[in-house]
């Protein structure tokens, strides 16, 4: 899944053979999570980060 604002994308990847869910925002942090809410809150919190 990738979600679009602007020129900024961020991007959920599923890991094949594993239930976690792979968060990159469009600076190339990268966090993996178990809970997709965990993961959209954290990529939310840290594409917002770049706004000020």
């Amino acid at each position: 899944m990738t979600a679009s604002t602007g020129d900024r994308v961020v991007r959920v990847r599923w890991m094949p053979g594993a239930d976690r869910l792979r968060a990159v925002c469009h600076c190339s942090a990268e966090r993996e999570f178990d809970d997709p809410v965990e993961l959209w809150e954290w990529l939310l919190a840290h594409s917002a980060s770049h706004e000020s």
